[in-house]
């Protein structure tokens, strides 16, 4: 796992001659993680996955996408931007929220920490996240948002 603080959160992936990609630009509402999950395991239904690879790619994202909801916005309007590219047999997620950003990222990729003092959270957003996909990797800037960025070999 690589967790890396970066001053620009929105740095741009290197584009390939050979990448399928989609853009999805949705509002910071809980009920929009349902529609992020569907969409990316549309999109990735394209290179043949197992049912458990679907799975483990929907959690991740959901996981993503509660996270800039929860934690990036705190419930407040905002826009959360996802990128999916497929590059041979890898599948490239990136969530990014332009909310509050990380304060310590190395606390919060710890497992069971969480900013919410509702008790409401388990604090396993990133641990499920690292646990499901193969590459996690975080960029985090107080009040400019973070960027989680996940890969994925499918059928591999």
């Amino acid at each position: 796992m690589d967790c890396i603080e970066k001053e620009n959160p929105q740095k741009k992936e290197e584009r390939k001659p050979d990448t399928d990609r989609i853009r999805l630009e949705i509002g910071s509402l809980s009920k929009n993680e349902e529609f992020a999950r569907v969409v990316i395991a549309v999109f990735m239904s394209r290179m043949n996955p197992t049912l458990e690879e679907i799975d483990d790619v929907k959690t991740a994202v959901s996981e993503a996408v509660t996270n800039a909801v929860i934690h990036g916005y705190r419930q407040h309007p905002g826009t959360i931007y996802i990128e999916a590219a497929i590059t041979g047999q890898e599948l490239t997620i990136i969530v990014t929220d332009h909310g509050t950003g990380i304060g310590d990222l190395k606390k919060a990729m710890e497992p069971m920490y969480t900013s919410d003092n509702s008790g409401e959270r388990s604090g396993m957003g990133f641990s499920f996240m690292e646990a499901f996909m193969d590459q996690l990797e975080v960029e985090s800037q107080i009040g400019k948002g973070t960027t989680v960025r996940m890969k994925k070999r499918i059928g591999g």
